[in-house]
């Protein structure tokens, strides 16, 4: 994603960041045997999620297919806001916003597919993943180098952090050994 001054403006205001799952946070694949579902999840877009997260901007996913696989990552996350369930995804957004305390210029949305568009007109910094569909990707504001489910959220999160002055803070965190989110390492 090119960072043009724009886009570094948009940035700078987010205090919420709205995912959708299949696509975005997964690679869009979803494997069912006898009842059980599964999906793959890039363990750097999940470390971005926390590290965000710690840096006071919001985490929402939006759904519109219940999964208990996404319900599951979301606990280990500590996502702040969950919506799984069909329907408008501007309404479940309107919600989340509302409960975040957030104007829509102050939320960044990344979607991979139609149903995503809706929800980048309304928002601050409309994103799509690198693999999305074309109405997706002309709808967007940008457009990740990353796939979904592969990097492309992390790509998102270094790019809003670095926007808001809070990647070097991060970086050198974690360069003394000092990770602001202490919970995520296990004790033993």
């Amino acid at each position: 994603m090119e960072p043009t001054p724009e886009l570094v403006t948009r940035a700078a205001k987010i205090k919420l960041l709205l995912c959708d799952v299949d696509g975005v946070m997964t690679d869009g694949g979803v494997f069912i045997a006898q009842g059980l579902e599964i999906k793959r999840y890039f363990i750097r877009d999940g470390l971005g999620l926390r590290l965000a997260s710690t840096r006071g901007i919001k985490i929402g996913w939006i759904s519109n297919r219940a999964s208990t696989s996404t319900a599951e990552r979301a606990r280990e996350l500590k996502i702040d806001y969950l919506y799984q369930a069909s329907g408008s995804k501007v309404v479940a957004a309107e919600d989340m916003r509302h409960q975040a305390g957030a104007a829509w210029e102050e939320i960044c949305f990344m979607g991979d597919d139609i149903v995503d568009i809706g929800l980048f007109s309304k928002v601050g910094l409309g994103i799509a993943v690198a693999d999305a569909t074309t109405e997706a990707r002309l709808a967007a504001h940008a457009i990740t180098e990353n796939n979904g489910g592969n990097g492309a959220v992390r790509e998102v999160v270094e790019f809003l952090l670095r926007s808001q002055g809070k990647w070097q803070q991060v970086l050198a965190e974690h360069a003394a050994g000092k990770p602001a989110d202490e919970s995520s390492h296990l004790k033993t």
